[in-house]
């Protein structure tokens, strides 16, 4: 198996673990992508990095003056087309006529995407229960976080390791009979739960 979007690297997970030799790569590698997955699941989000093709997708909104987008990392050469309903997507904005929040693309210091679209001067984003919005950009994070990286090597570890726990069952201590937890590990809830985008359907 090879690591397609994965968080975290073979390298740092195995870092992380001690391991020096390759036997267990691929179950290494399997216990990463589906780390990264469980957070993209949790924050509702992917932070795979923006890479240098434009593509197609559409957005429906509610709101004329903002329209909330999938992450763009890089808003250069993005284009807006809206489409009052007819279907021949008359109406094609400029770069004067949206601007793009979190303004300065950064929050709390941190280089963010680009979230949502702000319509200024006269023109407003048509509202209606169709995908009306018509964006091709660049999708994804300007890089990964520092966060969601350390949080995909704990979480990547925690599965592997789960092959170590039969039937959840981490050992027997002082206490008792000790268990592996369900979801995600707090730790790595901690990590990226400012990064958590609510209010997804």
């Amino acid at each position: 198996m090879t690591i397609t979007d994965g968080y975290c690297t073979l390298a740092d997970l195995k870092l992380s673990l001690r391991i020096a030799d390759t036997e267990d790569d691929p179950l290494l590698e399997l216990a990463i992508e589906s780390a990264s997955r469980a957070i993209d699941s949790y924050c509702n989000r992917s932070f795979v990095p923006s890479g240098t093709a434009a593509t197609e997708r559409r957005f429906a909104t509610q709101n004329v003056h903002v329209c909330q987008v999938d992450d763009i990392g890089d808003t250069t050469g993005m284009t807006v087309t809206t489409d009052d309903g007819s279907g021949d997507w008359a109406t094609a904005w400029t770069a004067l006529d949206w601007d793009s929040e979190p303004v300065n693309s950064r929050i709390d210091g941190q280089a963010w995407p680009t979230m949502r679209l702000r319509a200024v001067g006269d023109y407003q984003f048509p509202t209606a229960f169709q995908a009306l919005v018509k964006v091709s950009a660049r999708w994804g994070w300007p890089a990964t976080p520092t966060a969601v990286k350390q949080a995909a090597i704990i979480q990547s570890a925690r599965i592997f390791k789960r092959a170590d726990s039969p039937l959840g069952v981490a050992g027997f201590g002082d206490i008792g009979v000790m268990r592996v937890g369900r979801g995600l590990d707090p730790d790595v809830q901690q990590l990226v739960d400012a990064y958590r985008r609510l209010g997804v359907a």
